[in-house]
């Protein structure tokens, strides 16, 4: 969620125009118990009129790199990595 909301702040100061944003989060857990996560990628589906891709990715970046405090708190003991689509409103 944390995510989500960073992108959404960072996209609108950046002036795009979107009507939704939806995370989607799959993920691996290790066999072995306790069966912690090892892997999870965000997916970020944007929906909108004339996204800048560059904006859309420098978003996900900076939420990922500096704002998310939950994605922080996991990266140490887990591969957190992040893709998008944009999808023309």
């Amino acid at each position: 969620a944390c995510a989500g909301i960073d992108v959404k702040l960072i996209l609108t100061k950046a002036k795009q125009t979107f009507s939704d944003i939806e995370v989607k989060v799959t993920a691996e857990r290790r066999e072995e118990v306790p069966r912690i996560y090892t892997d999870i990628n965000l997916h970020f589906e944007v929906t909108g009129s004339d996204l800048s891709e560059k904006q859309v990715a420098r978003a996900i970046k900076l939420s990922a790199e500096k704002y998310c405090s939950v994605s922080h708190m996991l990266q140490a003991t887990v591969n957190i990595t992040h893709s998008h689509t944009i999808r023309n409103a």
